[in-house]
């Protein structure tokens, strides 16, 4: 139940359980969750919370009711969770929900939609989500789930309740780079296990390596450094994770030259340091907007040695 996570998030829980006090919920909220790795449990609580008759917000004092039994199962039809299919969330996942969502809630007055790894959306399904937002039927609240809120359209962003988590504050036993980058970009467990145990080191010191090259030797890279690292990010998804990886790195460049802590590559304090010494803030900040702005093109399917041929031409402009 929400009050699980008073202690872990004590301004999200107190916004949360306020707005449902003083009957002045929003119709749309965006959780930026910043690393935070519980969100989706959270936004299970929250719309638990919003459902209940009583709005109780501990377990304890409904005695684990049927209604919370059939959440925790999936098997509720006020709740519906909407996460990727393959690479993206498709146009086809929010025209059932919408046509779902259409009918008139069984139980109580209110329906709950949540969208996890929102950041997925690709461009069908944003415009199908949009529609949605801007006419939401009566009683209707949608949930986004991300890490990554710049990936979303500014129109979808706009009309929602932007609610921005604290990160985890337990110290992780593995303080690796590859540990504290899995823990940020993937919310579930199997997703993580996955990238620590196959390919992330991989992907992590073949950006690090192209990065290098292309501090140093700009437009070259386009012929001497991009089919290998094309080789490695091969796909829409390896590509996307490749641009996340990228505005990480690039932030902890910022960070060492604001004198800050790594936050990620604490492991390649050496490599940060010589990449910052070929910089300045407004530089590396400049190169962080690109890489964002850039990102968005992947959803539209944009060749991928184009996209990669356009960083490489914007940040040698900068």
């Amino acid at each position: 139940m929400l009050d699980d996570f008073k202690e872990e998030q004590p301004i999200i829980y107190k916004i949360l359980t306020n707005s449902i006090k003083k009957d002045k919920f929003s119709h749309a909220y965006l959780f930026e969750l910043n690393g935070y790795s519980k969100g989706l449990n959270l936004a299970l609580a929250f719309a638990k919370f919003l459902l209940c008759p009583n709005n109780y917000s501990n377990s304890e004092k409904c005695n684990n009711c049927k209604q919370c039994f059939n959440i925790d199962n999936n098997n509720f039809l006020e709740i519906k969770v909407i996460d990727t299919e393959g690479q993206w969330i498709k146009k086809e996942q929010l025209e059932e929900l919408q046509r779902e969502f259409m009918t008139k809630s069984i139980v109580g007055n209110k329906k709950v939609y949540i969208i996890n790894n929102a950041e997925k959306l690709n461009v069908s399904s944003s415009n199908s989500l949009l529609k949605f937002l801007e006419e939401p039927p009566e009683g209707i609240i949608a949930i986004l789930i991300t890490n990554n809120m710049y990936q979303l359209l500014n129109t979808i962003i706009s009309r929602c309740q932007i609610l921005s988590f604290k990160k985890n504050s337990v110290i992780l036993d593995d303080n690796s780079t590859l540990n504290k980058i899995g823990n940020y970009l993937f919310n579930d467990n199997e997703s993580l296990d996955k990238f620590k145990s196959e390919d992330g080191n991989n992907y992590i010191e073949t950006i690090i390596s192209y990065i290098e090259f292309l501090e140093k030797r700009k437009t070259d890279a386009i012929a001497y450094k991009n089919k290998e690292f094309l080789n490695v990010f091969s796909d829409r998804k390896s590509l996307n994770l490749a641009f996340d990886l990228f505005v990480l790195y690039y932030k902890d460049v910022l960070n060492n030259l604001l004198g800050l802590d790594y936050e990620y590559f604490n492991d390649y304090a050496t490599e940060l340091d010589k990449v910052s010494g070929l910089n300045d803030v407004e530089t590396i900040s400049k190169k962080i907007k690109i890489l964002i702005d850039l990102s968005i093109n992947i959803k539209f399917n944009l060749n991928a040695n184009l996209l990669v041929d356009k960083l490489v031409i914007k940040f040698s402009e900068v």
